[in-house]
Order: C-alpha cells, then structure tokens, then sequence
C-alpha cells in the first residue's frame, strides 16, 4: 500500500467514511467502462489538478491542456488502479509524470528580466517575442468548487504557493526537483509518498529537496526568501489598485509616481523589456498615457492572489474599450514594487472580463 501523502502533521484522513465509499463505488464503476462515473470521479479533481500542471510549468494554457491529458491517460489505464492509493494520488502520479514529460519538450518559462538587462523608457519598444513566457492563473479559478467544505478534497490555495515570486522562482529548478518541492513543501506530501509518486527513494526525495531549496533561496528576492511566510491579500492592497487605475484613466503621472517604490520594475510580455527604477518606470508611462494612445479605463481582477489591473484602452476614433494588458502588481506596504503588464488580449477571457465595452 501507498504511503500517506500528507505529513504526519497535517491530519489529513483523505475525507470521511462516507465519502470514500461513494469514491470505492465510483471507481469501481468507471474500471467497468461506466464513462459517467469516470467523469464524476475524475471532475472533482479538476481544479487542483490545472493548479499544480500550472506550478510544474507556468503556463494556464499548458495546464489546461496536461489535465486533459492526465484523464486520458487515467481512462486509457483505468483498469490498473487497484485501490493501492487515493484516486486522488493515482492521478496526481498520472499529472506529474505528464507535467514532466512536457517539461522534457519545451523551455521554461521567463519573465523579460532573464533575458538581459533593463531598457530605455524611452526608446521604441520592441516587437513581441514567442519566447515560452510566464502567465498568470486568475484568482477565479483558484476558488474551491465547494466553498462551505462540502466536498472532501477540496483544496485552499495559498497566496505563497502561487504567487508570480514563487512561480519565477521555481521555473529555475529542474524538472524533477520542482516536482518534489511541490510534493513536498506545497502540496505538503510525506517523503515516503512522494518517492511512490516518482518511483525513487525517500533518500533521493530529500536530497532533491534540500538542492531545490539552495537554488530557492538564490532566486527569490531578498524579502521573499523564507517563501513560506507571506501576508494574505489586504484591503490596502485593493485600494492601491484602485489608486493606480485612475491615475490610469486621468492619465496622472504624478498620482501614479505616487504610489510607486524607488527600486521598482515594470516588465511587459510577449515585449522582451523591462525598466528598472522610479524614473525610468515614470518616463514610461509619460508615453503611455499620452493622448494619441487614447482614454484608459482598468477592471479590478486578481491572478496569483495578487491585485490585477485589467486595462482597457479606447483608441482616438474608436467607440470602444478594448482589451490593452493585464498588470499585476507585486505589492510590499503602501508602495507598488513591481508591475507585469501582460500585454496579451487573448487572456481576458480566462478571467471573465468583457472582449470590449463602451
């Protein structure tokens, strides 16, 4: 038998009694081909499932892809699970292993800053790359599908486990080793059942670990470096969201100078730039917010558990507002740190906001 996934502190017991015999009978009838049943064993799993194919790559459209993946790997096999394991850890084993095989075929993700140096604010901005870039996973699909805790399994995602800090960090580990830190430190599995999941040793388990926490500690900021303790979203922060969104429909450079760090950084994927500091971050939005550009509105979102700015722009002699970037805001007290303008219309959708408006 499979050992316990959780650590002993974590007083995990996979769900109630009940609620293990409706999954035995479910399982049972999805081995006999029942599609039905395979849909409702495996749909309750969803979620968490795309949350970690997202922390082992980076991407939300890549996430999509390897849960569906995973279920047709898990229909394809169905007849080998046993009941040695949780369905649940059978198909966090399926994800994985697919999740890894992915990561054996493309590059990792990136953010601008880990292709060179900072710009000029006021140079031309370059055209967009398709270098394999970071993405954001919006907050709306981060939500248990069972909020009052009716469901067993479900799962609360914390804000140090997703946030954009971590996920650039861990993109520099390797592949094996990003999968045990996830094992391990965020989905908080024992060694012993992390070693089943990747068929090794619990020795080989924690080396891993204790080399993935080294390469952690030296790719997070400074103020991130203990990742495991992190403030949760705050009224303030939604505020400053909403301070920095109208700065953006006044085209107020001095209220948004306001609200921004010395040290901070603007970066804006697919373009492979970023600018570094007060002034050069101010001079670029000089341009942003002149008037050939047109008349900026913002939608208040959330990605990563972090405060999004949906901006939308509505050019000179358009009638409406059309989808512009989605900018993320790495917050640190009253003062803005970092912002990731994804400039990538076709996300939008992902988070539920409107293609246009007026």
């Amino acid at each position: 038998m499979m050992p316990s996934e959780r650590k002993p502190s974590a007083g995990s017991d996979g769900g109630s009694a009940q609620g293990r015999a409706g999954e035995a009978d479910l399982v049972a009838a999805a081995r006999a081909g029942d599609e039905a049943a395979f849909a409702a064993l495996t749909e309750q799993y969803r979620r968490q499932l795309q949350v970690h194919c997202y922390r082992m790559l980076g991407s939300l459209e890549d996430a999509e892809d390897l849960v569906q993946e995973t279920f047709i790997r898990a229909w394809r096999n169905r007849a080998s699970f046993h009941g040695e394991s949780l369905y649940r850890t059978w198909l966090y084993q399926i994800a994985t292993n697919a999740s890894l095989d992915a990561l054996r075929r493309r590059r990792r993700r990136v953010l601008p800053p880990d292709l060179g140096p900072a710009g000029d604010p006021r140079a031309e901005l370059p055209d967009a790359t398709d270098a394999p870039w970071l993405q954001p996973y919006p907050d709306r699909l981060l939500e248990p599908a069972s909020p009052d805790g009716s469901e067993p399994e479900a799962m609360v995602v914390e804000r140090e486990t997703i946030e954009l800090a971590f996920l650039v960090a861990i993109q520099a580990l390797p592949p094996r080793q990003r999968a045990v830190l996830i094992l391990r430190d965020v989905l908080d599995w024992s060694a012993a059942a992390s070693a089943w999941l990747l068929e090794t040793s619990v020795q080989a388990i924690n080396s891993s670990l204790q080399r993935a926490h080294v390469t952690m500690r030296m790719q997070l900021p400074p103020e991130r470096r203990d990742w495991g303790q992190v403030s949760v979203a705050t009224g303030d922060e939604q505020l400053l969201l909403q301070r920095y969104m109208e700065a953006h429909e006044r085209a107020d450079i001095g209220g948004l100078a306001r609200l921004l760090r010395d040290d901070v950084r603007l970066s804006m994927p697919p373009m492979p730039v970023w600018f570094e500091g007060h002034e050069a971050v101010v001079a670029f939005h000089e341009g942003v917010f002149a008037p050939e550009v047109g008349h900026i509105r913002g939608i208040a979102t959330a990605a990563n558990r972090q405060p999004v700015a949906a901006l939308y722009v509505r050019a000179p002699g358009d009638a409406e507002y059309r989808p512009l970037a989605l900018d993320l805001l790495t917050i640190d007290g009253d003062a803005i740190t970092q912002i990731t303008s994804f400039v990538t219309p076709d996300l939008f959708a992902a988070f539920g906001l409107p293609a246009s408006f007026r």
